[in-house]
């Protein structure tokens, strides 16, 4: 029987050496009734890039892709218990692929772009449109966000027609969710997007006449207390703007660093300057703690460019008197491949085949053309 007990302890002795983690949360991470692990996933700025593929040199490219990103989806969703996956917008244009398909191949009736098709494979939550979904027109966009299996978010673009919000401005998602004790909670999650009002500038004529943009900060001003009064308990933000702590005005372009003042506001997902935060770039801003990556005290995060990162904000959450309360929010970045290039995980195949053939197509086109 001693032996059997030294054995025992020897196996149980080497399991925890070959899995330090397990380890550290056992004996370090007291369990905390009632207290919800909430990570919230993003990408952001893709601009078509499915495939670690550069079709301007026309050869594999490992800094780039979603089909990479992916992995790191699948790998910090198994992590936690609870989950969410967003995309912050830019994902239709930026390349020749995006090109091919919306200018030569097209998309048509009954079928479903390649990026939608592979959002929907991922089972994102929900994704933001950003400025350059408009580059192809909106009768294009309309088409083909209707191919998306999630809502597609936002709120300060209007339509001059109706006077009322071109996109959905946002949802509110019920999720059920586990504490850390394992007992299930019911979670709204409020989700609203924004974009910079440059748009009528950039697509002037795609949009003049169509919609009007009105400033990211006043609108979500106006909608926050909106969504609180229908139940959201909290809420993040999908936007599409990057981080600058210069004076705002409603013509602010990037208008991130001002959202994180509102109150009732708990997380913003950022993008469109394909910075990375937390990063080197924001260290001197005021207010603005790099190692949890939060600014004015709230988690914000932004994923880079093309799928080459994925960004993460990861939230404890108690009820509190009635009420959802957040305890603590960080946030930090995973990269697809390293400083030299080299990829840091294997691409999703399976990912990779639901887009081959449109991808193929493009490749084979650009040699058809001999570029």
């Amino acid at each position: 029987m001693y032996r059997k007990t030294f054995i025992f302890l020897i196996i149980l002795t080497l399991f925890r050496l070959s899995h330090p983690i397990f380890s550290i949360q056992a004996e370090n991470t007291p369990v905390q009734p009632g207290v919800v692990d909430l990570r919230i996933l993003e990408t952001t700025d893709l601009h078509a890039s499915l495939v670690n593929y550069d079709y301007y040199q026309t050869k594999v490219d490992n800094r780039i892709g979603l089909v990479q990103t992916a992995t790191l989806i699948r790998k910090a969703r198994k992590e936690v218990q609870n989950s969410l996956l967003f995309d912050d917008g830019d994902h239709l244009k930026g390349n020749p692929f995006g090109e091919y398909l919306a200018r030569i191949r097209g998309i048509h009736k009954g079928k479903i772009h390649p990026v939608y098709r592979a959002f929907n494979f991922l089972h994102y939550d929900a994704i933001a449109i950003g400025n350059h979904e408009f580059n192809y027109g909106l009768g294009f966009l309309n088409t083909v966000v209707k191919g998306a299996k999630m809502p597609v978010l936002n709120a300060n673009v209007f339509s001059v027609k109706k006077k009322k919000p071109y996109f959905t401005p946002y949802v509110i998602l019920k999720r059920n969710v586990i504490d850390q004790s394992g007992k299930k909670h019911k979670l709204n999650i409020g989700v609203i997007a924004f974009m910079p009002t440059q748009i009528m500038r950039w697509d002037k004529a795609n949009l003049e006449g169509k919609v009007i943009a009105n400033p990211i900060v006043d609108t979500a001003k106006e909608f926050i207390p909106i969504m609180k009064s229908k139940g959201a308990d909290i809420i993040v933000a999908l936007a599409h703007t990057g981080i600058s702590s210069a004076p705002y005005s409603d013509e602010s372009e990037n208008a991130a660093y001002y959202l994180t003042t509102i109150p009732g506001l708990d997380a913003i997902l950022a993008g469109h300057s394909h910075n990375v935060f937390p990063g080197p770039v924001y260290k001197n801003y005021p207010n603005t703690n790099i190692e949890e990556g939060q600014i004015n005290g709230k988690p914000v995060v932004m994923a880079g460019a093309f799928g080459s990162r994925l960004g993460i904000i990861d939230l404890k959450l108690k009820k509190i008197n009635g009420k959802w309360v957040v305890l603590n929010g960080i946030s930090f970045t995973r990269p697809i491949a390293n400083d030299s290039g080299s990829p840091l995980i294997k691409k999703d195949k399976r990912l990779y085949q639901l887009i081959k053939k449109e991808h193929q197509e493009t490749v084979d086109f650009i040699n058809k053309l001999g570029l």
